[in-house]
């Protein structure tokens, strides 16, 4: 976008270019968003309380579950380790640009997409997004930095630092001094995501207010059991005096007992001494606040990653029950598609109006959970069916399989017949050539000979396709079909044949070549 462009932002309004280099949201010392005035809501946290603080974000008023969302990841090792897990699970996913399509002009506006996903400062953001997986939603502000073109840098904003609208419940507004309901988000600042765990209103879908009940209860069970392991897990310190003890001898005997079991050591007269009985087991006590704390766990494991089997590492179970395995891939693609469709919107969009201008389609980034047998499936796919004809776009196909645009000076890969020395090439073509048939008429007959039984061995192929495309009602879902029809083709025959007609054109071309 150049100084005299005019950008427009969604409501049809001039943008000024001077509002894109301005922070917003940024956090002060002394106004309504500091970073330093929290208060706990973790600190004694009892079933009451809880309830007040989940009805109150419910009701729009979501400071205090926010800073119990915060404290949570940070008190509790569990909860930290599986919300980190399934974070890290999304975040690791390589990005992929899928052009617009196959102009050269969608193409270029892709390469600029695409370079901006390779930044390090985009994949900080991706994490600071997924921040909303606990809490219900996250937000990036975006100052647009000028260079040779506007370059979006990201800054985290707390949740707290946001008003939820009254009105749907689902629109974020930016605190502000004096305004109840905050302030709208200007357009093109700000990526916002919801996670998309359970419909309804994004503050009541964070797994922190499912995994918030367990988090009660089990400060609750590591309370009870360091006070359990006080009393029973240390032996009874009984202190023994004879009938002439004096009161003075009395308390030199209390204060021994008292301070024996963090001194470990006590200096008595001879006639008195401190014997150490064995604790009661406390009937099993030891035993329940351990399963209870494990039992805890596992509600989080499966709030959190869907299963227990790779978070409690369960023998056998992550390599051999694929049932629990497939459950957790299902919520890293959920996962994925939520996040892609969030900065498709919220940077993508903004990114290609501000530099080339509003457009009727746009570039998509892509996370794509890819799967070895997947890519396998469509390469196969790709190998029997491009011979056929079927147009496939170049671009397409690389962001299926993961494989970045080529530079125009790269070296690039291919695969090239065998070369043969000078010598033997000579003789070969001098032997087809004393052999050759005229080329029109040799290319005639493997031509006739290939259009005689053309149609009986098409149709174990062409039937297929054609009623997969039949069934479906679009081109990516007639695509992402296709891997599925191999096992009802029977290309063999065409195959043989071309290969055949193929072998007899290149050797009557190499007898003619002078």
């Amino acid at each position: 976008m150049t100084e005299t462009t005019r950008l427009y932002g969604p409501d049809g309004k001039v943008l000024p270019s001077s509002q894109l280099t301005q922070e917003v949201a940024a956090p002060t010392l002394m106004g309504i968003r500091s970073v330093w005035a929290f208060a706990s809501a973790a600190n004694n946290l009892t079933p009451a309380r809880l309830a007040t603080i989940l009805a109150s974000a419910a009701e729009g008023n979501a400071w205090d579950y926010l800073t119990l969302a915060e404290e949570m990841e940070e008190r509790e090792p569990h909860y930290a380790s599986v919300l980190g897990t399934r974070k890290r699970a999304v975040s690791g996913i390589e990005p992929t640009v899928e052009a617009a399509s196959e102009s050269d002009e969608d193409q270029k506006i892709a390469a600029a997409v695409r370079e901006l996903t390779r930044k390090p400062e985009f994949g900080e953001a991706v994490d600071d997004l997924l921040d909303g997986l606990g809490k219900g939603y996250s937000a990036v502000e975006i100052v647009w930095d000028k260079g040779a073109s506007w370059n979006p840098t990201y800054r985290w904003r707390d949740p707290r630092f946001f008003e939820i609208d009254r009105e749907d419940g689902r629109t974020l507004r930016l605190m502000d001094e004096g305004l109840v309901n905050g302030s709208p988000l200007p357009p093109y600042r700000f990526i916002v995501h919801n996670p998309r765990i359970k419909s309804g209103i994004p503050i009541r879908g964070g797994l922190a207010r499912l995994a918030a009940a367990s988090y009660m209860c089990k400060s609750y069970t590591l309370k009870d059991w360091m006070a359990f392991a006080e009393i029973f897990g240390m032996p009874l310190r009984l202190g023994r005096y004879n009938s002439n003890a004096t009161q003075k001898d009395i308390e030199t005997l209390i204060k021994a007992v008292a301070n024996i079991g963090s001194d470990a050591a006590a200096v008595l007269p001879d006639t008195m001494r401190i014997d150490f009985q064995e604790a009661a087991k406390g009937a099993g006590g030891h035993e329940l606040f351990l399963k209870l704390a494990e039992w805890l766990d596992r509600q989080i494991s499966k709030a959190v990653l869907g299963q227990t089997a790779s978070s409690e590492g369960t023998p056998g179970k992550l390599g051999n029950d694929d049932a629990q395995d497939e459950v957790r891939k299902d919520i890293i693609k959920a996962d994925a598609k939520a996040l892609a469709n969030t900065l498709n919107r919220d940077l993508v969009k903004p990114f290609v109006d501000i530099n080339f201008g509003r457009r009727e389609a746009y570039p998509r980034i892509m996370l794509s959970v890819h799967e070895p047998e997947d890519i396998e499936a469509l390469t196969n796919a790709l190998e029997k069916l491009v011979p056929l004809n079927l147009k496939v776009p170049a671009a397409w196909a690389r962001d299926k399989l993961g494989i970045p645009d080529p530079e125009p000076d790269a070296e690039l890969l291919g695969t090239l017949p065998p070369p043969a020395d000078d010598a033997t090439k000579g003789a070969n073509k001098a032997l087809n050539r004393a052999n050759a048939k005229n080329p029109t008429e040799a290319l005639d007959e493997i031509e006739e000979a290939m259009l005689a039984e053309w149609k009986p061995q098409m149709e174990p192929i062409i039937n297929p396709v054609l009623v997969l495309a039949d069934k479906v009602d679009s081109f990516d879902a007639f695509l992402e079909g296709l891997p599925g029809l191999l096992a009802e083709m029977d290309p063999e025959e065409v195959i043989k044949q071309m290969a055949e007609a193929t072998f007899k054109a290149r050797g009557q071309g190499d007898a003619t070549d002078g």
